[in-house]
């Protein structure tokens, strides 16, 4: 049980941090973080819980990632369920948490999008459902190729959750315009039930797309990484 509080807390780390971020922080008058600064926030999320409970758990944090780390031979099928279940439970946590603290101050309107992921109309730049289909998988392979090859017994030790946290602020960089990026399922899941409506019919896309990359990633790095992988 202690793995799946660790993924618990890991989660809502991540979606109170990286979505607080973007709701609280982005466009506060004046000294607003900007698109700048919610990519660096989601990336130390992730930085600083892998340190602090990924010796605990391996610190996925992710329900895409659990699953790219199985198919590459890194995490027991009998686990993937507990953990994906504790995942979004800590996520839905989370975003409860932000909405009584978003709900604080006057004029808050969930129509605003509370962070959620979309295409077509609710992409913050306006782009299409191909356009979200091809940035989230490609997003999250590449984030599962760089987990794995950082995690390899053969990388330097102790750097991983750097490289990782990185990885997931440049992907922020890149994609935040094309879908407000997901690459999580916890993390889409965690504000798009609170907004309802379009958020909850567009979160399908949020599943499907970054699971299938996470299965593309690990395959990649099982295939360049050879038989000596972790």
């Amino acid at each position: 049980m202690n793995k799946y509080g660790a993924e618990f807390l890991g989660t809502f780390w991540l979606v109170l941090g990286g979505c607080g971020s973007a709701v609280l922080a982005a466009a506060f008058p004046g000294v607003g973080i900007g698109l700048h600064g919610v990519s660096l926030a989601f990336g130390l999320t992730v930085l600083t819980m892998a340190f602090a409970v990924g010796h605990i758990s391996g610190g996925h944090f992710n329900p895409a990632v659990s699953v790219g780390l199985w198919v590459g031979g890194r995490f027991p099928a009998s686990q993937l369920l507990p953990y994906i279940v504790s995942q979004v439970l800590g996520g839905l946590a989370a975003g409860g948490v932000l909405y009584l603290i978003a709900s604080g101050k006057a004029g808050f309107d969930l129509a605003g999008g509370f962070a959620s992921n979309g295409y077509g109309e609710h992409s913050p730049g306006g782009y299409s459902f191909q356009a979200a289909l091809v940035t989230e998988v490609v997003m999250t392979a590449f984030f599962l190729l760089i987990i794995m090859g950082a995690t390899d017994k053969r990388a330097p030790a102790g750097f991983a959750p750097i490289a990782i946290g990185l990885a997931l602020t440049l992907i922020h960089l890149i994609s935040i315009p094309v879908t407000n990026t997901s690459v999580n399922p916890a993390r889409s899941t965690a504000v798009a039930i609170y907004v309802g409506g379009w958020a909850v019919q567009q979160l399908w896309l949020f599943w499907v797309a970054p699971i299938v990359g996470a299965v593309l990633g690990a395959l990649a790095y099982r295939f360049v990484g050879g038989e000596q992988q972790r």
